[in-house]
């Protein structure tokens, strides 16, 4: 059985800095090094002080830490406030995050085309994440006209730069003709770019692909060796493919 991936939300402290202003760096690099040490409550003190002058990365990161419920009690509202000051700056991934609470319903009412803007803000800017979403959003026709060539073309976008969700859900659509002739060797190709990047999904892909003979040469320890590799991530679907071979429910 083959699967897909939905939604990514960039919740990382992984982030582009573009040229964002220095007059309060040093509060930022405080939360900074206070997260690092784990120490969430100083981080959420040095964050909240940039954010209010702001700077966007510490808007972002405040938004970061209420939707974990890192530093302070869990709070989506307070997450929503906090991306959508970020958002409105253009930062990439606080668009990202922002779009993804609307999808969710969380911590704002359900709106998907509020999403898709969102989405498509992030996406246009070139990130990857974003690119992946707005894919899924034309495949799922949710907040615009279902459109699976236009769900193609955002998930190109986003696997060339290696993302290994938009990768998957490409190599779904060459494996399922969506929106592209159906190609078993074009499946395979981006099957293998996201497992071998570790991503579950696709190493459970990518052993069908290989116990069935599509797009590779049968080879059914090769599909063991990928399922394998699945299942130790916790995959169910690798496991019970591992158990269906060996004959046992």
């Amino acid at each position: 059985m083959k699967t897909k991936h939905t939604f990514l939300l960039a919740l990382t402290f992984l982030f582009l800095f573009c040229g964002s202003s220095v007059v309060f760096a040093d509060d930022f690099e405080n939360g900074m090094d206070a997260h690092t040490k784990k120490d969430y409550k100083e981080a959420i003190k040095w964050f909240r002080l940039s954010a209010k002058q702001g700077l966007a990365k510490a808007q972002l990161k405040l938004g970061v830490m209420y939707h974990n419920g890192q530093g302070v009690p869990q709070d989506y509202k307070e997450a929503v406030k906090w991306y959508r000051f970020a958002a409105e700056q253009g930062n990439a991934i606080a668009q990202v995050n922002f779009g993804f609470m609307y999808d969710e319903g969380r911590g704002v009412s359900q709106d998907y085309k509020e999403a898709l803007k969102w989405f498509r803000l992030a996406a246009e800017q070139g990130n990857a994440i974003a690119q992946s979403n707005l894919g899924v959003m034309y495949e799922k026709g949710q907040g615009v006209p279902q459109d699976d060539k236009e769900a193609l073309k955002w998930y190109r976008f986003a696997a060339e730069q290696g993302d290994a969700t938009a990768q998957v859900n490409l190599g779904y659509m060459y494996d399922e003709g969506q929106g592209v002739p159906q190609d078993d060797k074009e499946a395979v190709k981006w099957f293998r770019l996201a497992a071998e990047q570790g991503d579950a999904t696709a190493q459970v892909n990518l052993g069908v692909m290989y116990a069935k003979g599509r797009g590779v040469p049968q080879d059914v320890k090769e599909a063991v060796k990928w399922w394998q590799l699945a299942a130790e991530q916790g995959n169910a679907d690798a496991r019970k493919n591992i158990k269906r071979l060996n004959g046992s429910n």
